[in-house]
């Protein structure tokens, strides 16, 4: 009854921002899952196709490298199109590419504003539509298609750096994930989001380069690992997370929702 709850054998993934990251740590955990395919997008060929190549070694499932800049509706619509060209189906949507931008309130530029609220969120809708088609394809009630959006914690509580477009874009894909969910749900689409505090990657280099204070400001006193981000996002695409739907999932430690007022003071 429960021997497969957590398998996606055979199931054909897209994850965006895959090359690196959260995104390459959740391709990884699908693929460890028995994936058929996972395919990964980044706007760099060269690091998309030499993630692509170390997956596809280690797990037996295959990963491909669709190197793609998807920041504009055209180049959401260019991926999916290379999707649908190659799979009749689709299981699994990841939408993890994302943006940030950091500056002084009084120096805020309209250009961190415009390129992060573009791709954080105005991309992450137009892929989504123009990947309806093999989604519904491979939708039923006996196993829903997922659409795993991938928002922050940022977009739950208040960040104290000035990241206004980020903190703003994150809090629009939280609301997104909702409105997608009750739409999509009627097609047996299970929309979701997951919401990560401190992991290592190129967009959080302070929790990569100096993870030990960081954790100090965690509950857990520590920042988050591959299994944490891999294990959530595996939950929400197998059959365990199959009556989740609309729910962004905060992964972070405790830092939203076990933190105390004293913590917050210190």
């Amino acid at each position: 009854m429960f021997e497969d709850l957590f398998s996606l054998k055979g199931r054909v993934a897209l994850v965006t921002g895959g090359s690196r990251g959260i995104g390459k740590m959740i391709a990884a955990g699908y693929l460890s899952q028995g994936a058929a395919k996972v395919y990964i997008s980044a706007r760099k060929a060269g690091p998309c196709e030499d993630t692509a190549r170390e997956l596809s070694a280690a797990y037996e499932g295959e990963c491909i490298a669709l190197p793609i800049d998807m920041s504009t509706v055209e180049g959401c619509e260019k991926l999916a199109s290379e999707i649908i060209k190659r799979e009749p189906k689709l299981d699994i949507l990841v939408n993890n590419a994302g943006a940030a931008w950091g500056a002084d309130f009084d120096d805020f530029p309209e250009s961190g504003w415009d390129k992060v609220m573009n791709l954080n969120v105005k991309s992450m809708f137009f892929l989504t539509k123009a990947l309806a088609k093999p989604l519904r394809a491979a939708a039923s009630a006996e196993r829903p298609a997922k659409v795993i959006n991938v928002a922050s914690i940022d977009g739950i509580f208040v960040n104290p750096n000035e990241t206004y477009s980020y903190a703003a874009s994150k809090a629009a894909v939280i609301h997104l994930t909702r409105r997608l969910a009750a739409k999509l749900i009627a097609e047996h689409i299970n929309v979701t989001a997951i919401a990560p505090g401190a992991f290592k990657s190129d967009m959080n280099r302070t929790a990569r380069d100096h993870a030990d204070e960081v954790a100090k400001r965690i509950p857990a006193r520590r920042v988050g690992s591959e299994e944490d981000m891999a294990g959530v996002a595996i939950y929400l695409a197998s059959r365990a997370g199959d009556y989740v739907v609309g729910n962004t999932i905060a992964v972070d430690g405790g830092v939203v929702y076990a933190t105390t007022g004293s913590e917050i003071a210190g």
